[in-house]
């Protein structure tokens, strides 16, 4: 699976590549460059983020389940 980025959220990040380089740096980041540096990021971390957060819903919807009883449990009347 390929994570892609819209284009708006894809210039908005090549952005602020550039701003954080001038800012922390006091250089100039291309945004070829900072292209490069997202597509490595993305290819790097987004399957790792991705993998956490599906994991950490997976986790979250279980312990939903588990509360069901708990919470929505109505006893029986017995005969």
């Amino acid at each position: 699976m390929k994570i892609r980025l819209s284009e708006d959220r894809h210039q908005s990040i090549i952005t602020a590549f550039v701003e954080l380089y001038q800012k922390e740096f006091d250089e100039e980041l291309s945004p070829y460059r900072a292209e490069t540096i997202l597509e490595f990021f993305v290819q790097k971390l987004g399957p790792v983020a991705y993998n956490q957060a599906i994991q950490d819903a997976r986790s979250f919807i279980l312990r939903k389940m588990e509360d069901l009883d708990s919470e929505f449990y109505f006893p029986e009347e017995e005969g």
